[in-house]
């Protein structure tokens, strides 16, 4: 059985980094076993699989996504990168992706150079991270006074939990190097995807890493899932003002420089998360084979 595996990198900055994902459509026919197999031959944090539920409206699809090592319910870059491949085959227009958190509507426009995607987030909520603050703190070899006291220690959702820590300089953010098993473990016991640590450059501009050991990544360079939960978290504790449009910059630690664009809108408890998405093969696919 060979399985066509389409291979884009999200949320690029200038047509170069973002994040790569795989893109398997027509994955109806697969079991989560193989599903699992191809996501771990291809390496990358996530690969999306894409199957149609209905003959009617070929615009709604059920979609699962998988890193190397385990299902994610809910993965922003590889949904951009899935819009944008299907856009590129069909058209621009608007998709209801069927996730295991819900419908995440997402529409794709060309602008005459490039194609962009936005998707619609689930519903975000945030908490305080109480006591497990402290221990991811120490995992990630970071003290109190490194720590911004404009942004709380959070848990944020937007279809997965992530750990949300700001951090008061730009230093403090390149220089990050955390104890992966220790962080593994915590963010295994509490049950967050990622830990999303940023610096703020001003109230709408910012900078990020992502730590992913859950998903067999030490980092990800782009992360739209956090990016959604973080745009929830500033506007719930209302550290920016509604509506309003945040950047968030991220991978360029890794040279992967990445951007994404988070719309928070009045009277919503979702974020629009916004970005492009390159071809990484001049092929349109790779071939795995499977039993």
């Amino acid at each position: 059985m060979t399985v066509e595996v389409l291979r884009y990198s999200a949320f690029p900055e200038d047509g170069a980094g973002g994040n790569p994902a795989g893109v398997v459509l027509g994955a109806a026919s697969l079991s989560e076993p193989q599903m699992r197999a191809i996501a771990e031959a291809i390496g990358y944090s996530e690969t999306a699989f894409l199957s149609p539920t209905s003959e009617s409206d070929p615009a709604r699809l059920r979609v699962r996504y998988f890193s190397p090592r385990a299902e994610v319910d809910f993965c922003g870059h590889a949904t951009v990168a899935s819009a944008v491949a299907i856009a590129e085959r069909y058209g621009a227009g608007v998709l209801t992706l069927e996730t295991n958190v819900g419908l995440v509507p997402v529409s794709t426009r060309h602008d005459g150079v490039e194609l962009t995607a936005t998707l619609t987030s689930p519903a975000t909520w945030t908490r305080p991270a109480g006591d497990s603050a402290g221990e991811a703190l120490d995992a990630l070899r970071l003290a109190a006074s490194d720590l911004d006291p404009a942004y709380p220690v959070h848990v944020a959702f937007a279809g997965n939990k992530h750990l949300v820590v700001g951090v008061r300089d730009r230093w403090t953010l390149d220089a990050l190097d955390y104890d992966y098993g220790a962080l593994e473990r915590l963010m295994g016991r509490e049950g967050w995807t990622t830990v999303h640590v940023f610096w703020a450059e001003d109230r709408h501009r910012f900078h990020a890493r992502n730590a992913f050991p859950p998903g067999g990544v030490r980092e990800d360079p782009a992360t739209g899932a956090a990016a959604a939960a973080f745009g929830g978290y500033l506007r719930q504790l209302e550290l920016v003002d509604v509506p309003s449009r945040i950047v968030v910059l991220q991978g360029r630690q890794m040279g992967a420089p990445s951007r994404l664009v988070v719309d928070l809108r009045p009277g919503s408890d979702t974020v629009e998360v916004t970005g492009t998405a390159r071809r990484l093969t001049l092929t349109p696919y790779d071939d795995v084979d499977l039993p």
